[in-house]
């Protein structure tokens, strides 16, 4: 009943609901996508601590999803909008915020996460800047604290168009900005998700022609252990690693658009494919379904790489 008749809040209450569990993240996130609900990345303006629902065909991820982003955090950034305005620009975000929000690492994560899209500022833009801007501000909002405020100080620069005190006014941010593998493995990388696209949207029929299985289907039991299956999807983590003899081996966690699978590739069969096991790579591994953990794994047997040039 709430699926059918409040789509938007049921799907944001489910991904809340499973926001640490990765895999069922990205099976609701890829339902939402056949439902026609876009979810789109967290949004300083918008975004509360959890998903939340914008009208019936919006969800908004969540603040505290970010990675180095804590409660603390979102909440003092959600408090800031709401005594002093919408933020209308990065430098104006600065000025507007608390002390406590203005940390590189944290600043750098949300801007990853395309938290600062909607201003206008690109993320290749910011990431050039924001650390040069964060010492400034810093600087000011501590004289703030310590009663040495200029009384004058903050009126050169305070223009009253949303941009912020003068440490802001001097930048121009580049319209430049990263080509999509980087920014979706960025994006990834601070999210746990691909969210604003994924690498793997309009190959999904390549992938349905090729694989046995989805990822849901290995992890939901759909096989036995031991089962040969061939799974499709892109190269989204990858550990190499040496044995007690010396030999090379590794696992690659192995994404479609409904979950991920690690995939092991012992010494025999990575000698093989070694220089085909590349992060963000498209690829189709078969291998044997191994059951006998908690978490269901694939040893590699074969990997192949399809030709995406005419795609």
């Amino acid at each position: 009943y709430l699926k059918a008749n409040y789509p938007a809040e049921y799907m944001a209450a489910l991904l809340t609901s499973v926001r640490d569990d990765k895999d069922k993240s990205a099976v609701y996130l890829n339902e939402c996508r056949r439902m026609g609900i876009k979810v789109l990345p967290p949004n300083v303006n918008e975004s509360e601590a959890n998903f939340t629902a914008q009208g019936d065909d919006v969800i908004l991820f969540g603040l505290t999803a970010v990675r180095n982003v804590g409660q603390n955090v979102v909440e003092a950034i959600i408090r800031g909008r709401k005594a002093k305005g919408k933020y209308g620009s990065f430098p104006d975000y600065l000025d507007k915020v608390e002390a406590v929000v203005c940390n590189k690492r944290t600043t750098e994560s949300l801007i990853k996460a395309g938290a600062f899209d909607e201003m206008g500022h690109t993320r290749k833009g910011l990431t050039a800047h924001y650390e040069a801007l964060i010492d400034n501000v810093v600087a000011v909002k501590r004289k703030e604290a310590e009663g040495q405020f200029d009384l004058f100080g903050g009126m050169a620069g305070d223009s009253g168009d949303g941009e912020g005190p003068g440490f802001g006014l001097d930048v121009e941010f580049s319209d430049e900005e990263w080509d999509k593998p980087y920014l979706l493995a960025q994006e990834r990388e601070m999210l746990g998700l691909y969210v604003s696209d994924h690498p793997l949207l309009g190959l999904e029929r390549l992938l349905a022609g090729t694989a046995d299985a989805t990822v849901a289907q290995l992890t939901g039991g759909d096989f036995a252990d031991g089962a040969v299956v061939t799974v499709g999807g892109i190269i989204s983590g990858l550990q190499r690693k040496m044995t007690k003899q010396g030999n090379p081996w590794a696992i690659a966690t192995v994404e479609d658009l409904a979950g991920s699978i690690e995939c092991m590739f012992f010494p025999a069969t990575y000698q093989l494919v070694s220089a085909q096991l590349v992060e963000d790579t498209v690829v189709f591994v078969k291998g044997r379904l191994d059951r006998r953990e908690d978490v269901p794994r694939l040893v590699g047997m074969e990997l192949a790489v399809p030709d995406l040039s005419a795609r």
